[in-house]
């Protein structure tokens, strides 16, 4: 037919897709390891669970979180990685890390919880590749949880 066009044959409705669904599942961030199998043991001490596993790939997990552990190293890119772990009760993982020995046991560096002025209590653990990890909980999480314990 002369003189009709499908929206996918006018260039005018480019980027005009109508989707229905932008319901996303999960995100996933690639963790570089140094030493693959002295990082699976730090994160399943930590308290991951090592779901799977390959030669270059582990899928780490707790809970709702996960990522993916890979058998890659470079230095730069290891040491700028930085995660994000939001929890329930920061002070719970920390004495776990403690508790655990992680910071002796893998040689690296903990800095104990402290409150943020931009909400959130959190501490830092550096992982044995270099990977900079803050696990925190919003502020008004940690005064509930507190009050539960009668703090």
């Amino acid at each position: 037919m002369r003189g009709r066009q499908s929206a996918d044959d006018d260039p005018t409705q480019f980027g005009r897709l109508v989707v229905s669904n932008l319901t996303t599942v999960e995100v996933k961030a690639f963790v570089p390891a140094r030493d693959f199998a002295l990082s699976k043991q730090f994160y399943q001490d930590l308290g991951f669970e090592l779901a799977w596993s390959d030669d270059d790939l582990a899928y780490m997990r707790h809970g709702n979180s996960s990522f993916l552990l890979q058998n890659f190293y470079n230095d730069v890119h290891a040491g700028n990685f930085m995660m994000h772990l939001l929890v329930t009760d920061v002070d719970a993982w920390w004495h776990h890390v403690q508790a655990q020995g992680i910071a002796s046991k893998y040689d690296t560096k903990t800095e104990p919880p402290e409150d943020r002025p931009w909400g959130i209590r959190d501490f830092v653990l550096v992982d044995p590749t270099g990977v900079l990890w803050s696990i925190g909980q919003t502020i008004s999480t940690v005064r509930s949880v507190r009050a539960l314990r009668g703090l």
